[in-house]
């Protein structure tokens, strides 16, 4: 093992997390952060929310880019020698989840940014991508129906978890059932107070960005 090229990718994994995108976009051109208005996160949907469905879209894409880039750092690990091939997915994950954690703990931004939704999704379209297919027309047929983004990325990450189950997506390595399942739950218990105010009625809707206003 090459010990000093697998902690500078993982620390790495983690600074690319850490960009914060909404944060960028919204001092940038709008003078604004973002962090002071709509949910106060600094995430895709507050993009929406607060900026519109161009700054929206941008910063969601990037945010999928993030963890997407993150884990497949694993690969230049596996390339480098530095790992082997059994260990490959231990290793996309750690990066995927350090990408989680920087967008969550931005180093870029004081240690405040999003939920890590659109981070998640490219950490797992880099690792699962047929899976992630059908949650992404999940998610999408929630967000059209309803226009909570919250309720269709639960639902998108409890469909991950339950699609593993079954045998035409089931994961050859367990962990990845395991991980999946862990990522429903984490996404539910960030979402505790979305829950709430979908429970009360009060949960904000977006502009869907294919939809005028």
């Amino acid at each position: 093992m090459n010990i000093p090229l697998i902690l500078g990718l993982l620390l790495l994994a983690y600074l690319l997390g850490s960009i914060p995108t909404a944060l960028w976009v919204g001092q940038r051109f709008f003078g604004l952060d973002i962090r002071e208005h709509g949910s106060g996160n600094a995430g895709a949907t507050n993009t929406f929310r607060v900026l519109g469905k161009k700054p929206g879209s941008f910063v969601m894409a990037i945010d999928v880019l993030k963890g997407w880039a993150a884990t497949s750092l694993a690969a230049v690990m596996l390339n480098q020698g530095a790992i082997e091939a059994g260990q490959l997915l231990y290793f996309q994950l750690a990066c995927g989840v350090l990408a989680v954690v920087g967008h969550i703990y931005p180093v870029f931004a004081g240690f405040r940014g999003g939920k890590g939704v659109a981070t998640i999704l490219g950490v797992m379209l880099a690792i699962a991508p047929a899976t992630v297919g059908v949650c992404i027309l999940v998610f999408l047929a929630v967000l059209a129906t309803t226009q909570y983004v919250s309720l269709s990325s639960m639902t998108a990450g409890v469909t991950f978890a339950l699609l593993q189950l079954l045998p035409a997506f089931r994961p050859q390595n367990p962990l990845l059932l395991w991980f999946g399942f862990i990522v429903a739950g984490l996404l539910i218990y960030t979402h505790r107070a979305n829950i709430g105010r979908l429970r009360a009625g009060t949960e904000s809707r977006v502009p869907l960005p294919w939809k005028r206003k």
